[in-house]
């Protein structure tokens, strides 16, 4: 018998596990969008290609429909400002949430951290819906990677 979980207790469970802070961007006609995703990580290696969740009601969902594109960035250390306007917990909205930080974009345009632990774009090749959210499978096409920076991480609803 499925022992029941209720939503409170669901998110609480996941943040028990370490993640590295994600920001996932995409550049729509309304400019570019993104979040802080609890679910960015690894398909496979042959090809390459990447797995995002977004909720439904996740704003930067209509600019990685409409481009066909996304990026993810995993942030450094110092942009804990970041994970934290991106994870919806800032005033900002939108476009406003890239004012902080410096930005750049890759092949698919798709707006990139200057100077992030790595960043990985992505051509989307395949959309599940799957209950409240979608699930994008990505190719890579371009990536950056800087092994000189140490990750923000993700632990029980703080970062370190």
């Amino acid at each position: 018998m499925d022992k029941a979980i209720d939503t409170k207790t669901f998110w609480q469970l996941l943040g028990m596990r370490a993640v590295g802070a994600a920001l996932v961007t995409a550049r729509g006609s309304q400019g570019p969008a993104g979040f802080l995703a609890l679910s960015a990580t690894h398909v496979t290696a042959s090809p390459p290609t990447m797995l995002v969740s977004i909720g439904r009601r996740t704003s930067a969902l209509s600019a990685i429909k409409e481009s066909g594109n996304f990026a993810i960035n995993y942030l450094p250390k110092e942009h804990e400002d970041l994970a934290i306007i991106f994870g919806g917990q800032g005033k900002e909205k939108g476009a406003d949430r890239f004012k902080p930080g410096e930005w750049t974009v890759l092949a698919t345009g798709a707006p990139v951290l200057v100077c992030p632990v790595g960043s990985i774009d992505c051509h989307v090749e395949n959309a599940i819906e799957c209950h409240d959210a979608i699930i994008f499978l990505g190719r890579i096409v371009d990536w950056v990677q800087n092994a000189s920076q140490l990750p923000l991480i993700s632990f029980a609803g703080r970062y370190i």
